[in-house]
């Protein structure tokens, strides 16, 4: 007796889509593209926003910027919630890890009482700077125009918020949890006159009504100064006095912003690229936001760290201007 087993293959009818096969082809779609493309409503909407009527809900002239497809910002990183929340939670693990190695070890009691105040002086009032990213990158993810690029806005809000976290829990570990820590570095923030530039800065963002140009200043300026002055060259500063163990603390935030950034730059370049106009617009307000942060953070990184490491900064801020196609 014989046994004849027999395969058959079925092609489906559709392989993704319609949408998706509009753009694509009727092919596999991969699951960043079948979450992010045309998935924001264009049409069929019953009112206007009551607090703004010439708009609509989902309008492209909320920026000077104009795009032919404002689909053309693909995220290089190809996040869409499950991606986004998978990396995230690996990087979470690896900085829980080290916030417990640092607290068993008590590696606080390590540190001088020069180098814990000034941490508290000038690290621990970041988090209230990215308390401020966090309301810009939420700004954008509700007035941007495009799945594309208001899903990767929403996903660089909650970093922001996640880094402004762990920035307190930094302090939590100085002190042992009294909050002693925290309450000193927001009275930096709200009273010390090295501090009023930047916090002038994040309310003069926070009523920027362009999200394309607070887009700009926030992820483009701000943040390359931030990054170079306070997780480069703070951070080799402490290293020398004896804070290595702090590194610990903030490789989270050198990973997120390393990541951010990656993103952030496609985006300009694309923008750029679209046309000319864009190109001039986005080189005003990089150069309008370049003068007003490096205005702010003066005061700060001359207490910080003395007059040439802001320079050391805009240097690097130009650098990225250049590459990313914004300067010519």
């Amino acid at each position: 007796m014989t046994l004849e087993i027999k395969t058959a293959g079925i092609e489906p009818i559709r392989h993704t889509f319609a949408n998706i096969s509009r753009r694509f082809g009727e092919k596999p779609a991969s699951r960043y593209q079948e979450a992010t493309y045309d998935a924001q409503g264009e049409a069929n909407f019953h009112y206007r926003p009551m607090w703004e009527p010439e708009k609509l809900l989902n309008d492209k002239s909320r920026t000077a910027i104009e795009m032919a497809d404002w689909y053309s910002f693909r995220d290089p990183r190809q996040f869409y919630y499950g991606a986004y929340v998978q990396q995230r939670a690996r990087m979470q693990e690896g900085a829980e890890n080290n916030y417990a190695f640092f607290e068993k070890r008590e590696l606080a009691a390590n540190l001088s009482d020069e180098l814990k105040n000034s941490i508290i002086r000038f690290l621990l009032p970041l988090r209230h700077v990215e308390q401020t990213a966090n309301l810009n990158h939420m700004f954008a993810a509700d007035y941007g125009y495009g799945t594309a690029i208001t899903q990767a806005q929403l996903f660089a809000g909650m970093d922001r918020l996640g880094m402004a976290q762990y920035l307190s829990r930094i302090g939590l570990l100085l002190d042992g949890n009294s909050a002693d820590a925290l309450t000193q570095a927001k009275e930096y923030w709200m009273t010390d006159p090295a501090w009023q530039g930047m916090r002038a800065l994040c309310e003069e963002m926070l009523v920027t009504k362009d999200w394309f140009e607070l887009f700009t200043a926030q992820s483009l300026i701000l943040d390359t100064l931030i990054n170079d002055v306070i997780y480069r060259q703070f951070d080799d500063w402490m290293i020398a006095a004896g804070g290595r163990d702090i590194g610990l603390l903030t490789e989270f935030m050198k990973e997120c912003n390393k990541d951010l950034a990656r993103w952030s730059d496609s985006v300009f370049k694309v923008a750029v690229t679209e046309s000319e106009p864009n190109q001039q617009q986005i080189q005003q307000w990089a150069e309008k936001w370049r003068g007003k942060a490096a205005d702010a953070l003066s005061p700060l990184v001359r207490e910080m760290l003395g007059d040439q490491a802001l320079q050391e900064a805009l240097s690097t801020l130009d650098k990225r201007i250049a590459k990313a196609g914004i300067s010519k």
